[in-house]
């Protein structure tokens, strides 16, 4: 295992960060709601300072987690301000298909560890 430390510090004026939307899902919409995520998510993969996304299912209760990382929290802003990302969110779903409201968490990552 390899394991790298971000220190805040000076230096490290623009940490990468983690950005992660919970939606509640009701289970019969599961399917559906997957499937809006199966061809890739063109409006945001070129968009400057985005480095990748994670759609997680819920193995316990009924919040999915998409999790998207970012250079910096000023591209994730960036983004949000865009007309691909208000292209990305222009097809929403019915309002059946959620168990409740959303909301979203962003998180500084100060550390990891990955395989070999």
């Amino acid at each position: 295992m390899k394991s790298q430390m971000f220190n805040r510090s000076p230096e490290l004026v623009n940490p990468m960060i983690s950005v992660e939307n919970h939606i509640p899902v009701k289970k019969e919409f599961s399917e559906a709601f997957e499937a809006r995520f199966k061809g890739g998510t063109r409006h945001v993969q070129d968009s400057p300072g985005f480095l990748r996304n994670e759609v997680l299912r819920p193995v316990k209760g009924d919040h999915y987690i998409i999790r998207t990382y970012w250079d910096s929290m000023e591209d994730f802003e960036r983004w949000t301000k865009s007309e691909a990302f208000r292209q990305a969110h222009s097809n929403t779903p019915s309002e059946e298909m959620f168990a409740g409201k959303s909301f979203l968490t962003i998180h500084e990552v100060v550390a990891q560890t990955t395989r070999g």
